[in-house]
């Protein structure tokens, strides 16, 4: 049966998964600030996701956990380039700049994924894709301000929002080829599996890790409203992990995955919003400009490969595409 698709709903999931990535990244911050390592809250967040992945999977559709040996490659790289390192330098980056800035520079990776297909698979593309590498190169050079004595932000920082991008393109090109013939919520539980997996090797808790920390109250508010440490990470798994991929799956029932991706552009400037009321980061005129011009960039590197794949010639009782 057909399932029906309303655009609405893809919208307001898009929206929502957005709006709590966003405020994720004032969370995560807070965390950072009160002296968790990136690599602690990284595993923290793929492991509280995979346990709460596995759990919800295997109570509500057991079959959906159904794994291949063939799957177990394309899994451990999905895992750890797209969804470890991914996490793990986002962290880094908004520990080194306001979560607005580090978002816009990971944001990016549509448009280098656009550039790899072109440059790299040979696929036809638009001509719009090298207005989108100008403008988001370009909106780069007004966020970083590179004017003010070679730049205004950290390089640490920016560094690692670029590798967070790449990271992220990796993420999106794994997952197009892994969504062909698999279940995408599967996909994204044994993602996160992998990634908890890698953290447990590469950071152990048992090394380092003392379970007293997560008691430590935290400043939530410019008042004196303090929370304890293990509400801000219960917070990121399941309302900063979580829900949103959940979310972000979900609409794609309903709307295209390029439709997706241009609504879900809007994170940046949600997370901007939400910093500024929340931690008072406040960003410069050039900053919001050259913001603006990356995510036109990234809005035609979305379209860019809309006509990538020509439809195939109309054969007499040939199954439609998925």
């Amino acid at each position: 049966m057909t399932r029906e698709r309303r655009p609405a709903v893809g919208y307001l999931t898009t929206l929502a998964a957005a709006g709590l990535f966003a405020v994720n990244g004032t969370v995560s911050t807070l965390a950072l600030q009160a002296g968790v390592p990136p690599t602690w809250l990284t595993a923290m967040r793929c492991g509280g996701a995979a346990v709460g992945l596995l759990a919800a999977l295997a109570l509500v559709a057991p079959r959906r956990l159904r794994l291949s040996w063939s799957d177990v490659p394309l899994l451990a790289a999905f895992g750890v380039v797209g969804v470890a390192l991914t996490q793990f330098l986002y962290y880094v980056a908004i520990g080194r700049l306001p979560v607005g800035i580090a978002l816009v520079f990971e944001m990016t990776a549509p448009v280098w994924i656009a550039l790899w297909v072109r440059v790299v698979r040979r696929e036809e593309v638009r001509r719009r894709l090298w207005a989108a590498l100008a403008l988001s190169l370009g909106g780069l050079v007004l966020v970083a301000q590179v004017w003010q004595g070679g730049g205004s932000l950290d390089l640490v920082g920016v560094g690692a929002g670029l590798a967070a991008a790449v990271c992220l393109a990796t993420y999106y090109l794994l997952g197009e080829r892994g969504t062909a013939d698999r279940d995408p919520v599967a996909l994204t539980c044994w993602s996160f599996v992998a990634a908890a997996l890698f953290w447990a090797v590469v950071a152990p808790f048992t090394a380092s890790f003392d379970p007293a920390v997560l008691g430590t109250p935290v400043p939530v508010s410019l008042g004196a409203v303090e929370l304890p440490l293990w509400v801000l990470v219960l917070w990121i798994v399941v309302l900063g992990a979580i829900a949103p991929f959940w979310l972000s799956i979900a609409a794609l029932r309903h709307l295209p995955p390029t439709t997706a991706g241009l609504v879900a552009t809007v994170e940046p400037v949600f997370a901007s919003v939400v910093a500024w009321l929340w931690l008072e980061q406040v960003l410069t005129s050039w900053q919001v400009a050259g913001g603006l011009v990356v995510l036109t960039g990234i809005a035609l590197a979305q379209t860019a490969r809309a006509a990538v794949r020509p439809a195939p010639a109309p054969v007499a009782e040939a199954p439609a595409p998925a």
